[in-house]
């Protein structure tokens, strides 16, 4: 059996490593572009940053490596530029000596990844503008830097590569901006979440510029200077365009074969096209969504290296399925780490979801152990069934444990209000005996029994206004002086029940604190005096964050600039 792959990054090298180890006669061989093989895409904005000094670091694996363990022939330098399915050859540019020849296969597997969105924008192609992708992008912009020492820069995109190198270049000391058309970073998050990550740039001296279209660049003073929509331009020394990727499919469309959602490699569960004979993995195939099972396009390292295994299976005689794409992932934001599995509040609703959330902060350990910090945790599942979809932690230590936990919840099918009966382990430098994510199912099967019932801060504008509400704010008056809702009455929660005669027992009773716990044991003493209560969910400090962001995204819009 003779396989071809097209890509030897990620899906391609696991393809191809998987093969070997269940066939030993099988020739196999590699044709890769770039002149990288088996690569870290994800540790390329280190390297800018000097996080990682060594470029040897970031390649896994060499082709002289990789033929001495595995005897597989990889061909760096050399593009696939052609697919003939009728007479199953490529044809391959040798791109060092411009030869063409056919290379004929017995199975294909197209893993060409995604590129770089380059809109059709002018001044496109000067040469202060880079994108990051390969190795080769990386000491590109890393030789341009230590030869010119730009003072600052402009990413234009706040997905994970730009937040990433936004912190790498800042490291360097230089000035980063980062501008975008959406009004908030990380799309994977919802905006009240997205909110942390803002303010954790705020604070590392990164400029926001939310809610602009770039619509061309200009060389200038020896610089780049960005044109946006109806605003003034930005000057920078160098600019990186983040703003997503593409999949790279010219060759797939070319050979005929089935495109779905921004012309990506159409796949079924085995990872084959629509083409006999020819499989496609990774960034540049549509997948389906594991908790939606709506069409999607998700490209993480994760997906592209098992879509990779499951088609080195059955082109060796296996049945192995790829069941979908949860979305798992996380990222270091300076000194924070914020993290998603599942889909976020957004995206559920745009499926047609009903949906309902928690919002937490729970300690990372214990809180008798020096060096707990707090995170926040944003838990979402579908109203009367109580299936769970997602979730969101940005917080510090222990945020990554939390969310694998739940993505492996997701995972398996448990109900959100089962998460309380989850046994994970405990020692007070570790966890607390009630772990956050129990916390989360303690709150969700209290809101199922109907012992909890929340709001939320898209009710805040309406409850405000609502004379016939009372709005009870039960922090101490030292916590309440320092900033509180307009229109809360204070009675600290240890006060309350001697003090309960003060609130109105006709009106619905809206409480708020400063996490949400002590709102919650203040609805408890109140119910039991047949008050009905309604609880803050995310409490005072996640209001604050919110509203704090919000108004700073809004003031640098109308202002045309950051604050």
């Amino acid at each position: 059996m003779k396989v071809v792959i097209v890509g030897g990054v990620a899906g391609g090298a696991t393809a191809a490593a998987r093969i070997r180890r269940l066939d030993e006669q099988a020739e196999i061989t590699v044709f890769e572009r770039s002149g990288y093989i088996s690569y870290a895409n994800c540790g390329l904005p280190y390297y800018i940053g000097d996080v990682i000094t060594d470029p040897e670091e970031l390649t896994l694996q060499t082709p002289e490596s990789f033929f001495q363990r595995f005897r597989i022939n990889m061909k760096i330098h050399h593009e696939v530029i052609s697919i003939h399915p009728d007479r199953k050859t490529v044809s391959v540019k040798n791109l060092e000596k411009g030869e063409i020849f056919e290379e004929n296969y017995d199975k294909l597997i197209l893993s060409p990844g995604a590129k770089p969105t380059q809109p059709r924008l002018p001044g496109i192609g000067i040469d202060k503008l880079f994108t990051l992708r390969t190795v080769e992008d990386t000491f590109r912009i890393k030789e341009y830097i230590n030869k010119n020492h730009p003072k600052s820069a402009v990413l234009a995109g706040g997905g994970f590569i730009g937040l990433e190198l936004a912190e790498n270049l800042r490291e360097l000391g230089m000035d980063v901006t980062i501008v975008q058309r959406p009004k908030q970073l990380m799309n994977p998050f919802d905006p009240d979440m997205a909110s942390m990550i803002h303010n954790e740039m705020r604070k590392h001296g990164i400029t926001l510029v939310l809610g602009y279209t770039v619509e061309g660049f200009k060389e200038k003073d020896n610089g780049v200077e960005v044109l946006l929509k109806d605003n003034l331009s930005l000057q920078a020394d160098m600019v990186v365009l983040a703003i997503g990727v593409t999949p790279d499919t010219a060759l797939a469309k070319e050979a005929g074969l089935e495109l779905g959602i921004k012309e990506s490699i159409v796949v079924n569960d085995r990872m084959e096209t629509s083409v006999p004979d020819i499989y496609a993995a990774g960034d540049a195939v549509q997948v389906k969504h594991y908790v939606t099972g709506n069409d999607a396009l998700i490209s993480l390292a994760g997906p592209a290296n098992k879509q990779g295994r499951i088609i080195a299976d059955n082109i060796c005689g296996g049945d192995s399925r790829y069941l979908g794409s949860q979305g798992s992932s996380v990222i270091k934001v300076f000194d924070m780490t914020a993290a998603t599995t599942g889909i976020n509040e957004t995206n559920a609703k745009k499926s047609g979801l009903e949906v309902d959330t928690v919002i937490l902060s729970p300690m990372s350990h214990a809180g008798y152990y020096p060096g707990g910090k707090v995170m926040t945790m944003k838990v979402v599942f579908e109203k009367e069934t109580y299936r769970l979809l997602g979730a969101q932690i940005i917080g510090y230590e222990g945020v990554d444990k939390r969310i694998d936990v739940l993505a492996t919840a997701i995972h398996a099918g448990l109900k959100a209000t089962q998460l309380k009966d989850l046994d994970l382990a405990y020692a007070p430098p570790y966890s607390s005996a009630k772990d956050p994510v129990n916390m989360a199912g303690f709150m969700i099967d209290n809101i199922a029994k109907g012992i909890l019932k929340q709001w939320h801060l898209k009710d805040m504008d309406k409850i405000s206004k609502d004379k016939d509400v009372v709005l009870l704010d039960v922090r101490t008056v030292g916590e309440f002086n320092r900033g509180h809702v307009d229109g809360f009455k204070n009675i600290p929660v240890d006060e309350l029940r001697e003090r309960i005669n003060e609130v109105e027992k006709e009106k619905p009773v809206y409480l708020i604190c400063q996490s949400g716990l002590r709102s919650y044991i203040a609805s408890r003493i109140l119910e039991g005096s047949g008050y009905e209560t309604y609880n803050f969910s995310g409490g005072f400090r996640f209001y604050d964050a919110v509203v704090n962001d919000r108004a700073l995204i809004e003031r640098a819009y109308a202002c045309g600039m950051d604050y």
